[in-house]
């Protein structure tokens, strides 16, 4: 009988995409979302209504759900719900349902900026500072402490704008701009912290923070990034890293998100099988080394489609 599993973030395109390849691999997705009306719950797979991450008692709602809806594995793709999750497999595993959250550690030190530019040490990443540049050297970027998809980001050249920026963006911190080429990578990393796929691509294009069109590449500088945040924050499971390039020099990482990354589609079409690699590992499988091959130079752009939605 085929694994039911049920994927979190159905209104986003990292759910999407999961419940697209969880099927592709022989599963039966259902998808869950906050919002009735997320795109993924009317695609045709079953679907159910989740609270949101911040109402209380999250993590036993999805619990239930799973259970509910027969699923023998739960995949989260939405990085506030990995907040009000992690530590909690074993109370997963304890009705049936195979479940793979990092650790709270790592989830805090990916999703919180001031603990990230602390937690990675020597990692090459840009200077960062809380509420002001400091002593940073310009030019800069002004974000919020915790943040996502590009909201209340801003690049400042002139240092007279930042009483404005500083007082419009939510608990603000300010890195310095990084020169170079942007890119995210797609990574599978073990629960031992094998890395056994990271899939670079250039950042072509970018809508609302999400990758709407780029390119594979191969670099072993990023090889050496991933290897290097792998060990400073325990990264596992499905994550994507993003950062810059320049010509010489070594990548230097802006952000890492422990969940898959809405632009996960590029790094497929390379062929690299992240997704159905991840869920062998989930229900505690090995990874097929040959199905996480993947092309440099690969392009894909993304389109967009309507669907109708049944309430």
């Amino acid at each position: 009988m085929a694994v039911r599993v049920l994927v979190t973030g159905g209104g986003g395109p990292a759910g999407v995409v999961v419940a697209r390849e969880a099927a592709r691999a022989g599963m039966v997705p259902v998808v869950g979302d906050a919002d009735p009306e997320g795109v993924g719950l009317h695609l045709g797979h079953e679907g159910v209504v989740l609270p949101s991450a911040g109402e209380p008692g999250f993590a036993a709602a999805l619990l239930d759900a799973a259970v509910a809806h027969r699923c023998g594995a739960v995949v989260v793709t939405v990085g506030e719900e990995l907040e009000r999750l992690a530590g909690r497999e074993a109370a997963f595993a304890e009705r049936g349902v195979a479940a793979w959250f990092p650790a709270p550690e790592t989830v805090t030190g990916c999703l919180d900026k001031w603990v990230f530019a602390r937690a990675i040490g020597a990692v090459a990443a840009p200077g960062t500072a809380l509420g002001g540049p400091g002593g940073l050297p310009g030019p800069w970027v002004v974000k919020p402490r915790r943040g996502r998809g590009s909201r209340d980001v801003h690049v400042v050249t002139d240092p007279a704008d930042f009483p404005t920026l500083l007082r419009r963006v939510p608990d603000p911190v300010v890195q310095t701009l990084l020169p170079g080429r942007e890119f995210t990578a797609d990574c599978l990393i073990g629960r031992d912290g094998t890395v056994h796929a990271a899939v670079p691509r250039w950042r072509s294009q970018v809508r609302g923070g999400i990758a709407t069109r780029g390119t594979t590449f191969a670099d072993p500088r990023v090889d050496v990034l991933v290897a290097e945040l792998t060990a400073a924050l325990g990264l596992t499971g499905l994550v994507n890293v993003q950062g810059f390039l320049e010509a010489d020099g070594p990548a230097r990482v802006v952000e890492v998100n422990p969940r898959c990354s809405g632009g996960l589609p590029i790094s497929l079409a390379a062929g690299a099988d992240l997704v159905g690699q991840y869920l062998r590992l989930l229900l505690g499988g090995e990874a097929d080394p040959a199905a996480l091959r993947w092309e440099p130079g690969v392009t894909t752009a993304r389109s967009f489609a309507e669907h109708r939605v049944l309430v």
